[in-house]
C-alpha cells in the first residue's frame, strides 16, 4: 500500500471509500434530500459558524472562481494577499474576470503581514474586497492573521475571502467568531473525502454583495445553489458518490471531535518538523508559522528534491510532493492532513531519511 505523503488528493478511511460504492440514488429524491441537509449541518459545524454553507460539485479551485465571480464586479478595485501559487490563482482569477487587481506578495516561508496589508487598503479606499490563502501548501506556512485582518477590512467597509482549503477540518478555522465573510474549503484534503466537492460558506454582508454584483455567473452562481438546497437539491447534477463520502466521513470526524481532530495534527505536524530537523534538514517556513497541514523541507545543497522524490516512490512505495514554480525541485512537502496517524509519519520520515541516503546525504 502507498503511504501518500501529499497535501492533497488525501488518504481516504476504508469506510468513507467503502461509501462511495453505494448504489447511485435520484439526485432529485427524498434520499438526496436527506442527505444534502445532513451534511450541510456537518459542515457548517467543522466551520463553526452558522452561516449559510453551499457545496459545489468541483475542485476547490472551483470554490475560488465562485467567490471571484460572486463577490468582483468587473472593473473593481480588489487586493489580493499572496503567499505562494495558491495564493497566485486568485490573482490569476481576479485578472481573467477583469478586476482592478492590486496585489500584496510575500516571499516563500513567510506569513502575511497584517499591517502591510491594512497599509495597502489606506493608500486605495477604492479597495473593499480582499481576497487572502489561510494556509499556503506550496510553502508550508499558516497566515495567523485572519481575525486580525477581518477588523481591518470592515473597518473600510470590506469584504474578506478566504481560502481554507487545506486548513479548514484539520486546523482551528473559526468562520464566526473571527467575523470572515467568505471562507473557502475542499473535500479532497482534511475531510478524508475524494476530491469532488468544494464547499462556499457566506454570511449576510457577502450575500449582500453578491445580490448587488452584475458579474455574469452561472454554473457557480451560489445564489441558485442556495436556492436549491432549501428544496434539498441542487441546481446542477451533484456528485453524489463523493457526497455519499462526505456523509461517512462527517460521521467519523463528529465522532472525533474538532478539537481532537486538531490536538492530532498539531502532533504530527511537530512530528515531522522535528524528524526533519533530527536529520540536519532545514524548513522552508518561518517559525511560528509553520503549517500543521504540510512541512515544506528544503532539499540539501547539491541535491535535486523531484530525484528524492522519485527515489522514495520507488524504493519505500511513499510519494511526497514536489516544490511548485519558482521553487521545483528546491524543496519537498510533506503532507500529514486527513486520515493518518503516527505510523504513518515514522514511516514517512523512514523513507524521507532512506532516499536522502541512498542519495549521498548522511542525516
Amino acid at each position: 500500500m502507498v503511504n501518500l505523503r501529499i497535501p492533497g488528493p488525501t488518504a481516504v478511511p476504508p469506510e468513507v471509500a467503502q461509501a462511495g460504492a453505494a448504489p447511485m440514488i435520484n439526485h432529485r429524491g427524498p434520499e438526496f434530500a436527506a442527505m444534502a441537509a445532513r451534511t450541510t449541518e456537518g459542515v457548517k459545524k467543522v466551520y463553526q459558524t452558522k452561516n449559510d454553507v453551499v457545496t459545489l460539485s468541483a475542485s476547490g479551485t472551483g470554490a475560488m472562481e465562485a467567490a471571484v465571480v460572486n463577490l468582483m464586479a468587473p472593473g473593481e478595485d480588489v487586493l489580493v494577499v499572496s503567499i505562494g501559487e495558491f495564493g497566485d490563482r486568485f490573482i490569476n482569477l481576479v485578472q481573467i474576470y477583469g478586476g482592478k487587481l492590486t496585489q500584496l506578495k510575500f516571499e516563500p516561508g513567510l506569513a502575511a503581514d497584517v499591517n502591510q496589508i491594512e497599509d495597502v487598503i489606506k493608500k486605495n479606499s477604492a479597495i473593499k474586497t480582499v481576497f487572502i490563502t489561510h494556509n499556503e501548501t506550496s510553502t508550508g506556512v499558516t497566515n495567523p492573521i485572519l481575525s486580525d485582518l477581518a477588523k481591518v477590512v470592515h473597518a473600510r467597509d470590506g469584504l474578506l475571502v478566504v481560502d481554507a482549503i487545506s486548513s479548514l477540518s484539520s486546523v482551528p478555522v473559526k468562520t464566526d467568531e473571527w467575523d470572515l465573510d467568505v471562507v473557502l474549503s475542499g473535500s479532497q484534503k482534511g475531510w478524508m473525502t475524494a476530491p469532488g466537492l468544494a464547499f462556499v460558506s457566506m454570511n449576510d454582508r457577502a450575500w449582500a454583495k453578491a445580490a448587488a454584483n452584475p458579474q455574469p455567473r452561472f454554473y457557480f452562481d451560489i445564489k441558485r445553489h442556495q436556492d436549491s438546497l432549501k428544496s434539498g437539491q441542487t441546481p446542477w447534477t451533484p456528485a453524489v458518490s463523493v457526497w455519499f463520502q462526505l456523509d461517512k466521513s462527517l460521521e467519523l470526524m463528529l465522532a472525533e471531535g474538532l478539537d481532537q481532530i486538531f490536538a492530532r495534527h498539531h502532533r504530527l505536524a511537530t512530528k515531522v518538523r522535528n524528524g526533519a530537523k533530527a536529520m540536519g534538514l532545514k524548513l522552508l517556513a518561518s517559525e511560528g508559522v509553520e503549517s500543521d497541514t504540510v512541512t515544506a523541507i528544503r532539499v540539501p545543497d547539491g541535491m535535486n528534491g523531484d530525484e528524492i522524490i522519485k527515489t522514495a516512490i520507488q524504493e519505500y512505495d511513499t510519494v511526497f510532493a514536489g516544490g511548485q514554480g519558482a521553487l521545483k525541485g528546491k524543496i519537498i512537502r510533506f503532507g500529514h492532513l486527513g486520515y493518518m496517524d503516527d505510523r504513518d509519519i515514522v514511516a514517512g520520515l523512514d523513507a524521507l531519511k532512506g532516499s536522502l541516503a541512498k542519495m549521498g546525504f548522511k542525516a
